[in-house]
Formats: C-alpha cells, sequence, structure tokens
C-alpha cells in the first residue's frame, strides 16, 4: 500500500515538473515575440500608387452596325483577318430599298422628262403663248383702226367697245400665260430636283447593303452567321488596330483626382505571369460609370509584350509619387492612422506618402526611436 502512494507521488512530481517547463516555455516565447515587435523606423525609398484592375483592347476598337435591316448574305472575311480601309466585310440582301432606288430612279426620269425633255409641259404652254401673242397683236391692231374711227366719228360704238374688249381680253389671257408659263417652270424645276434627291438617297441605302471597314485593321469577332437576321441595333462584327494595343483601367472615384496624363503606371498581366510592364496615362475619360463607382482611364506600353489579345486582364498600380531615402514605418504600427506606441508612450507623427506596406514619417519620431506595434485587442 505505502509503495502504490509512493509510485503515485512520483507520478505526480513528474507531470508538475513538466508542466513547470511548458509554462517557462510559453513565456520565453511571448517574451520574444514582444522583443520582435519592437522596431525601429527605417528609411526607404517610398513610391506612392493608385491600384487599378487591367484590360487589354485594340486601339481604334468600335462595333460594326447596319444601316437598313435584312438577311446577312455572306461575311467577305474570317476572325484574325487583317482588312483595309474601305475594304468589304459584310454582304446583307434586302429588296425593298433596290425596289425603292428603281421607283426613285423613274420619278426622276418623269421629272426630268417634264422639265427638259422633248414632250415637256413647257412647250405647250409656249405654243399657247405664242397664239396669244397673234391674237393680242390682231385685236390691238383692230381696236386701235376702230379708234381712229370712232374718234373721226365713223362706225357705231358697239363695234368700238367690242373691239376694245377683245384686246382687253387677249392682253390679260397673255398675262396670265406667261405667270403659268414661269409658275409651271418653278415646279416642275423643285420636282426635278426633289426627284434627283431622293435618287442619290435612294443609292447610299442601296450601296449600304455591302458593309465596308473604316480603317485598316482586324477583324476581331463576326457576330452573325449568313441567314440570320439583320437589325439596326445589334453590332456585326468588331474591328480594331492589329498592332496597336492600349491599357484600359478603371479607376475608383476617391482616387480620379489624382491622375493626370503621362503618369507612369506598372502593369502586370495574368498571361505573363511574373512579368512587368511599364507604360504611361494617355487619356482620362471625365464621365463616371455610376454602375461601379469608377472612371475609365487609358494608358499605352512603353514597351509592349510582344503577343497580346483583346481582353486579356491583369493588374496596374498608377504611380503618384516618389520619394527616395525618407524615414519610413510598417502601416501596421500606426495608432488611428497618426499615432505610434513608443518607450515613451503614445506619440502624435505627422506622414506624408504611403503604400500598402509602408508609410513615410515627417515628424514626431526619428530613426533611433522604438515603436511598438499595437495589441490587437
Amino acid at each position: 500500500m505505502n509503495s502504490y502512494y509512493f509510485n503515485l507521488n512520483l507520478i505526480i512530481k513528474f507531470y508538475l515538473m513538466r508542466l513547470s517547463y511548458f509554462l517557462i516555455l510559453i513565456f520565453m516565447m511571448v517574451s520574444c515575440s514582444k522583443k520582435q515587435d519592437k522596431i525601429l523606423p527605417e528609411q526607404k525609398n517610398l513610391v506612392e500608387s493608385v491600384y487599378s484592375s487591367v484590360t487589354i483592347q485594340p486601339d481604334s476598337l468600335y462595333e460594326v452596325y447596319a444601316v437598313v435591316s435584312g438577311i446577312l448574305d455572306k461575311n467577305l472575311g474570317t476572325e484574325g483577318d487583317l482588312i483595309s480601309m474601305d475594304e468589304p466585310l459584310i454582304k446583307i440582301i434586302n429588296n425593298a430599298p433596290i425596289l425603292n432606288t428603281e421607283n426613285a430612279k423613274f420619278a426622276l426620269q418623269l421629272a426630268e422628262d417634264n422639265y427638259s425633255g422633248s414632250a415637256t409641259i413647257l412647250e405647250g404652254i409656249q405654243d399657247e403663248i405664242e397664239t396669244a401673242s397673234l391674237k393680242y397683236k390682231n385685236d390691238s391692231i383692230n381696236f386701235l383702226r376702230q379708234q381712229n374711227l370712232w374718234n373721226q366719228k365713223i362706225g357705231s360704238k358697239s363695234d368700238y367697245d367690242t373691239k376694245k374688249l377683245n384686246y382687253q381680253m387677249a392682253s390679260n389671257n397673255l398675262s396670265l400665260l406667261k405667270n403659268k408659263y414661269n409658275s409651271t417652270k418653278n415646279e416642275l424645276k423643285t420636282a426635278f430636283n426633289q426627284a434627283q434627291n431622293n435618287y442619290k438617297t435612294s443609292l447610299i441605302n442601296t450601296k449600304d447593303f455591302t458593309i465596308t471597314s473604316k480603317i485598316n485593321g482586324k477583324i476581331y469577332a463576326l457576330y452573325k452567321e449568313p441567314g440570320e437576321l439583320v437589325t439596326m441595333q445589334e453590332p456585326l462584327a468588331s474591328i480594331g488596330s492589329a498592332n496597336n494595343f492600349i491599357i484600359e483601367l478603371l479607376v475608383d472615384e476617391v482616387d480620379i483626382v489624382r491622375i493626370s496624363k503621362n503618369q507612369e503606371v506598372i502593369i502586370t498581366l495574368d498571361a505573363y505571369n511574373g512579368a512587368v510592364f511599364n507604360g504611361k496615362i494617355s487619356k482620362i475619360y471625365p464621365k463616371k460609370d455610376e454602375r461601379n463607382q469608377t472612371f475609365k482611364v487609358e494608358a499605352v506600353f512603353n514597351n509592349p509584350p510582344k503577343v497580346l489579345y483583346p481582353g486579356l486582364s491583369g493588374e496596374a498600380n498608377i504611380i503618384i509619387a516618389k520619394k527616395d531615402t525618407v524615414l519610413t514605418i510598417p502601416k501596421e504600427y500606426l495608432i488611428e492612422d497618426n499615432k505610434v506606441k513608443t518607450d515613451d508612450g503614445i506619440i502624435t507623427i505627422s506622414t506624408g506618402l504611403q503604400n500598402m506596406e509602408y508609410i513615410e514619417v515627417l515628424s514626431g519620431i526619428t530613426k533611433n526611436t522604438y515603436i511598438y506595434k499595437p495589441d490587437n485587442d
């Protein structure tokens, strides 16, 4: 029995010793970790930047639309083909504009014949004017003769009044015909000009059956196949520069006021893992995208990668400012954005540039001031 208690005491003492060693080890680890949380400020070259997502797009990229509805007859190129300015790209079938063009042509021919053709309406009026002129001359002579006789007290008053009336009617009729000629000429000329314009407009619509490229570039996408319905609201193709690419960046509205043209941009692309490319800001779009509260910014590569495709994605940092050899501390050592914990207690500091990890210290502490990492508690 005594032997049993003796062994039990030994076992208890053994475990108590192990527990004390374990507690001492924990204390040493905590002490070491506290010592590691005590650091001195460092002098570094500091770069402040604005982060942005990146999408690569061809320069001068645009969507191709039809100006008439119809059926897609033929794609005259394939995706990836190079295309020249004014080169045919897509052919569309639509009979309505063709019929309209033929009708406009017939109307133009009719208007031209009426205005200056061999059977012109004006020639008929001109014949009437010549006839009316002869009658006017004849009635004028008869009236003058009768007037002379009447002045000599020869003839009757009835004959005199008849000749005078015939003369006045012939004069009025001649004037009416001349006015009719002038007004008809103006109307026919206006109708002819309108018919010409209608015909020219219909020709433009007919030419739009075949869509051509607006630039020298590459076909990046064809959205319709032969036989599909084409409307004026849907894009048919996407064309852009074959060799020149731009970098599209989305900048948060809180950072856009710090962005300006020609600022340096550091770019990484998912397709080029680990590679870093340099560029510069080339354009800032002034309208905010209300959906994601960002502004669109464009940049260009200084030395672009050899192979680029539309839609390649990545990340970028837009360099806002640089300083060499400035006093810095890790941002995780800050308390309330402008204070640090030192051997003398909590001290307020003035800060300057900052990046994701470090922030510049302008005043408040020196390079010999130990600072402590704040407790997360």
